[in-house]
C-alpha cells in the first residue's frame, strides 16, 4: 500500500460523514442539553454545570484507554475503522437515553439518571467514536497536503450538519416532543458514523502491522505521546475552540429567551453562526497548502476575537448582534477544519522525533480537548445562570443581573477566551516539520 497516495474526493465525502454524525451530539449537548435539563427536566442549573465538570474528570481517563485500545487493535480493516463501526450504534442508544430524562422521578432521581446517561454518552460512546475518527485520518495518508483537503471538506460537513440540526431542533421538540425528536437525531447519527467506518481505508503502517503483530507496551508508548509538544498544543486547541463554541451556543438560547425576548430568533443566529464558517472553509486547502494552516488559523483566531467584542456591545440591537455572529463564524471556521490534520501531523512528528508512532494515543488529544471544551463551555453557562439568579420556570420574569450576565456569557467571555485560542494556534509550527519528516519517513518504510 502506498502510504502517501491521495484520497479518493468520495472517501474524503464519507470520513467528513463520520464528523457530521459526531456534531449531532456536539450541536445537541452544547446547544440545548442545559436548555433540556433545566426547563424540561427540571433540574437546578448549578447542578448541571457541576455534573457537566465532574464527567471531565472521567473523560481523561476514558481518552487515554481508548487511544491506547486503539494502538493495540490489529483487525484487517485497520486500528481505527472497527471502532468507529461499533460506535455507530451505541450513538443511537445514548441520544435516545439522554433526552429522555422520567418526568415522574424525583429531583435527586433525575440527576443519577442524567449522570449515567450522560456519562455514557459523552464520556464512553463520544470516546470511542473520537478518537477513532481522529485516528482514522493520520493512518488514511502521509501526503499532509491531502489532509488539510480531508479535514477541510470533514468540517464543511461538520459544520453544515450542524447547521441543520442546529436550526431543527427546536420546531422537531415543538411538534413531536423530545422523544422523537430524540429517535430521529439519534439514528441520524449513527448512519453518518457508520459511513466512514464502512467506506474508508487505513493504508498507513499496514504494511508493518502485517509483518509484525507486535504492540508497544503503553507504559512505553504514553511517556513518549506526552513528551511531544503537538501533543499538549493539540489538545489546547481543541479545548479552546469547542470551549468559545459550547460557550456562545448554549447561552445563545437564552440570550434569544431573556434578552431579546424572541425564542425564534435562535434559527436566524444558528444559521449565521454557522453557514458564513462553512463558506470561508473553501478557500482553506488553497491558503493551508499555499502559506500554512497555521497562518490560516490564526486569521480566524482574530476575527474571532473582533466577532465577539460586537456581540458584547450589541444588546439588543439585532443588526450589530448578526455582524458579530457572522465574523466569529467567519473565524471559528478554520479552527475546526485545522485541529484534526493537526493532530495528524503531531502523530508523524512523534514517530519522526522518537521512533513510536501512536495514532490512538495522539487522537485522545483532540477527544479530551473537545470534551473538555463542550463539558467546560456548557457548565460556565449554567454556573452564570445560576450565579445571577436565574428563575428556570418557563416564561418567569428574569431579573436585570441575569440579563446582563448572560449578555458578558454570549459576548465578551468568547472574546477573552479567543485571546486564549490565538496565542496557542501561533505556538503550533509543527508544520515547518512535515516535508522533512515525510522524506526520512518513507525512507526509513522502503
Amino acid at each position: 500500500m502506498n502510504e502517501s497516495a491521495k484520497i479518493p474526493a468520495w472517501k474524503k465525502f464519507c470520513y467528513g460523514c463520520g464528523a457530521g454524525g459526531g456534531n449531532v451530539m456536539s450541536t445537541l449537548l452544547a446547544t440545548f442539553l442545559t436548555a433540556y435539563y433545566t426547563d424540561t427536566a427540571g433540574i437546578a442549573a448549578a447542578a448541571v454545570g457541576t455534573m457537566f465538570v465532574i464527567c471531565r474528570l472521567l473523560d481523561g481517563v476514558t481518552d487515554l484507554v481508548m487511544g491506547g485500545i486503539v494502538d493495540k487493535t490489529h483487525t484487517k480493516i485497520g486500528k481505527a475503522r472497527p471502532w468507529l463501526i461499533v460506535s455507530a450504534p451505541l450513538m443511537v442508544i445514548g441520544i435516545i437515553l439522554i433526552l429522555n430524562v422520567p418526568g415522574g422521578w424525583s429531583s435527586v432521581m433525575k440527576l443519577v439518571y442524567a449522570y449515567v446517561t450522560y456519562i455514557f454518552l459523552n464520556c464512553i460512546v463520544y470516546t470511542i467514536f473520537g478518537i477513532a475518527h481522529s485516528a482514522l485520518l493520520a493512518r488514511m495518508t502521509r501526503e499532509f497536503k491531502d489532509r488539510n483537503t480531508t479535514s477541510t471538506i470533514s468540517s464543511i460537513l461538520n459544520n453544515a450538519v450542524g447547521l441543520v440540526v442546529g436550526t431543527s431542533i427546536v420546531g422537531m421538540q415543538m411538534k413531536f416532543g423530545w422523544t422523537v425528536t430524540s429517535i430521529i437525531l439519534g439514528v441520524t447519527a449513527g448512519i453518518l458514523i457508520l459511513i466512514p467506518g464502512l467506506a474508508c481505508n487505513e493504508t498507513v503502517g499496514m504494511k508493518q502491522e502485517k509483518e509484525n503483530k507486535q504492540d508497544i507496551p503503553m507504559k512505553k508508548q504514553l511517556p513518549v505521546v506526552l513528551k511531544n509538544r503537538y501533543f499538549w498544543m493539540a489538545l489546547l486547541i481543541g479545548v479552546f475552540t469547542l470551549l468559545v463554541n459550547a460557550n456562545a451556543i448554549a447561552a445563545q438560547i437564552y440570550y434569544c429567551n431573556v434578552v431579546l425576548q424572541d425564542p425564534m430568533y435562535m434559527a436566524t443566529l444558528m444559521s449565521m453562526g454557522q453557514l458564513p464558517g462553512i463558506i470561508i472553509l473553501f478557500f482553506m486547502p488553497y491558503f493551508s497548502n499555499k502559506f500554512s494552516k497555521r497562518g490560516f488559523m490564526a486569521v480566524g483566531g482574530i476575527l474571532m476575537v473582533i466577532g465577539f467584542a460586537l456581540i458584547g456591545i450589541a444588546d439588543t440591537n439585532r443588526m450589530l448582534l448578526l455582524t458579530g455572529t457572522i465574523v466569529r463564524s467567519i473565524g471559528i471556521g478554520p479552527m475546526f477544519a485545522g485541529v484534526y490534520a493537526f493532530v495528524a501531523d503531531a502523530a508523524d512528528y512523534g514517530e519522526w522525533k522518537y521512533g513510536i508512532r501512536s495514532e490512538g494515543l495522539m487522537a485522545s488529544s483532540q477527544s479530551i480537548g473537545s470534551k473538555v471544551g463542550i463539558g467546560f463551555g456548557s457548565a460556565l453557562t449554567a454556573w452564570i445562570l445560576a450565579a445571577s439568579g436565574y428563575v428556570g420556570t418557563p416564561g418567569a420574569e428574569q431579573s436585570a443581573k441575569v440579563v446582563k450576565a448572560i449578555r458578558f456569557d454570549y459576548g465578551w467571555l468568547g472574546a477573552i477566551f479567543s485571546v486564549a485560542l490565538l496565542v496557542i494556534v501561533l505556538l503550533m509550527d509543527v508544520e515547518k516539520y512535515l516535508p522533512q519528516i515525510r522524506e526520512e519517513l518513507e525512507k526509513k518504510e522502503a
